[in-house]
């Protein structure tokens, strides 16, 4: 197996998970924010997808689709249009409300463009310096196993809250 290839498998259980995760959920389900202070699941799948969008556009030279594809717009959110939710506060995170299918369809729009880099990655180029300001610097293999870490990190948080909806949980 190549590198390419385990990446473009490890980014795909991503999108497997969010797809799993939004399935079946309404408005209030997406909304809903454990212990009323925790992270609502259109937060955190809306965060994963600005996370990859973020990270994989900027090692890729590529413009972001947040911004490329106007979903900045179609959300329609009161944050900064660069914003990728590092850092909110809790009034910032209740800010985050979007129905199943727009938060579906900006991540697989981000997922097409990252399988689309992806593909064209070779072994060698995964040793590339993409970022000095670290000790030692980052590597493009690194930043894409780190930025898979937090992805899939959000979305098991996101099919968790899923198990506490009321819907979910009978």
């Amino acid at each position: 197996m190549k590198s390419n290839e385990l990446l473009l498998d490890a980014f795909g259980r991503i999108r497997e998970t969010v797809e799993r995760t939004l399935e079946g959920l309404d408005d209030g389900s997406l909304a809903l924010r454990p212990e009323g202070t925790g992270n609502s699941i259109a937060w955190l799948i809306w965060h994963l997808a600005r996370v990859e969008d973020a990270q994989v556009s900027d090692v890729a030279g590529l413009e972001q689709v947040w911004s490329a594809q106007d979903f900045v717009g179609r959300f329609g959110l009161p944050l900064r249009p660069r914003d990728t939710g590092y850092g909110h506060s809790t009034d910032q995170v209740d800010a985050v409300r979007a129905p199943a299918e727009l938060l579906r369809d900006y991540y697989d729009a981000v997922q097409r463009q990252t399988v689309g880099y992806l593909q064209g990655l070779s072994d060698e180029d995964l040793d590339r310096v993409v970022d000095t300001r670290w000790d030692p610097p980052v590597t493009l293999g690194v930043r894409l196993v780190s930025t898979i870490a937090d992805c899939l990190q959000h979305v098991g948080q996101a099919a968790y809250v899923k198990g506490l909806t009321p819907e979910q949980g009978q």
